[in-house]
């Protein structure tokens, strides 16, 4: 089985190493970049299986990196961020980025996420093919591309899962928690966040009229009778 490759870009010296060190010793090759310019040209000639990408970076920040790489070819791409801002984690999912932990973190929490969005990416390449119809959308399991109205909208893998997990039950609420346990893999609550955030994205992409928040509890997508 040949190791899973990531690219670590982050521009503090003692933070990549750190991060690089622990990839390693849990059986990932690593490469390291430092700025922004140095990420893309490594994206495209390592080509990683996972990108993990700082915010905050020389030359252009991640987000310009997270454009262009996804521009070039899909990755997936877990973003540190060291602000806990809803405004840069809404534009980062909008560019690309899978997910994201905000600095600090644990070792283990970054190792943690990396193995599920890596474990996503597999279940896509494994997945039956399918076509899901919910009112105006159509969800293609096989090739993972939605289309509402006839018109195809780009998602990441992590929002493809969390739509279709809303879609194979249409009109029920499923709580944040579910959701974490279904999509992200987490047995516990403790991002309920990160579901806000991606839900808000899906709404941006798709229209807010399909998904309904129930307050205090989940969401719920809703189809036009």
């Amino acid at each position: 089985m040949n190791e899973q490759r990531i690219l670590v870009v982050e521009d503090e010296p003692t933070i990549a190493r750190a991060v690089a060190d622990r990839l390693l010793s849990e059986g990932f090759a690593v490469e390291l970049a430092g700025d922004g310019p140095r990420a893309v040209e490594l994206a495209g000639s390592y080509e990683p299986d996972l990108i993990v990408l700082d915010l905050m970076l020389p030359g252009f920040d991640g987000l310009e990196v997270c454009r262009r790489v996804q521009a070039e070819r899909p990755v997936p791409v877990l973003m540190l961020t060291a602000r806990d801002d809803e405004t840069d984690l809404l534009v980062g999912l909008g560019v690309g980025a899978d997910d994201y932990i905000t600095k600090p973190f644990s070792m283990r929490e970054l190792v943690a996420r990396i193995r599920t969005v890596l474990r996503r990416v597999d279940r896509v390449e494994t997945a039956p093919p399918g076509i899901l119809r919910t009112g105006p959308l159509e969800i293609d399991t096989g090739s993972r591309r939605v289309r509402r109205d006839g018109r195809e909208v780009h998602l990441t893998p992590t929002e493809f899962d969390l739509l279709g997990c809303l879609a194979r039950q249409p009109g029920r609420v499923l709580t944040r928690a579910v959701l974490l346990e279904q999509v992200w893999e987490w047995s516990d609550a403790s991002g309920t966040r990160v579901v806000d955030t991606h839900v808000k994205e899906l709404r941006r992409k798709l229209g807010a009229d399909l998904i309904r928040t129930v307050h205090g509890v989940g969401y719920s997508l809703e189809v036009p009778s």
